[in-house]
């Protein structure tokens, strides 16, 4: 089985149980299995279509209800099997929702961690820095790589406790399991988009 997860900076690929990434500008093989894919980026779905015909869509089999305009499908994807969880997928964005009693709450979006990095170089050449993952959150920082670095995670894990009200968090993304340690009663689920595309095709038994 082949499935694709396209976000806005690569296709994240797990063929038959072994993950593999590529650039959205790359070539992409192509595979000799149906492919089942879910895409937030309409170029690499194009990319996608050009190097493999025999593709499915799972966004058309998605079934997810919220008053949420705008909701990604990889978003969607991530929710479907989590009935009080606050879901965090942090990759190039960060993105936060919330799960009660099975329904769709709301949720927002902060940057990713390289987002807000690029950000202080750019504002001046005073502020170039090595991002410090041990800085002490709880005291006031006494030097700028320390103070950078404690500005960016309170501005990231801030927003989340203050939604948080005894539910569990589920991380996700390329920085989740980093996140996960700032928060107790989480977890961290490095496949849990795959997993949950899993469950839509066990459910469809026609595109299986």
């Amino acid at each position: 089985m082949i499935l694709c997860d396209i976000g806005n900076t690569t296709f994240h690929f797990l063929i038959n149980g072994k993950e593999k990434k590529y650039f959205l500008n790359e070539k992409l093989p192509s595979f000799n299995q149906r492919v089942y894919y879910i895409s937030v980026n309409d170029s690499g779905t194009k990319n996608l279509k050009y190097s493999n015909d025999d593709v499915i869509d799972l966004e058309n089999y998605l079934e997810f209800k919220t008053k949420y305009k705008g909701m990604g499908v990889d978003r969607k994807i991530a929710c479907i099997a989590n009935k009080d969880s606050i879901i965090v997928d942090a990759g190039s964005a960060i993105t936060v929702d919330i799960m009660k009693k099975g329904k769709h709450k709301g949720g927002f979006i902060l940057p990713g961690f390289k987002a807000i990095k690029d950000l202080y170089p750019n504002t001046s050449h005073k502020l170039q820095f090595d991002f410090n993952p041990k800085v002490n959150l709880d005291k006031i920082p006494l030097c700028t790589q320390d103070a950078i670095s404690y500005a960016i995670l309170k501005s990231i894990i801030q927003p989340i406790k203050n939604i948080r009200n005894k539910q569990q968090i589920i991380f996700t993304g390329g920085d989740g399991e980093f996140l996960s340690k700032y928060f107790k009663n989480s977890i961290y689920k490095k496949d849990l988009i795959f997993e949950n595309m899993k469950r839509i095709i066990d459910a469809n038994n026609c595109i299986a």
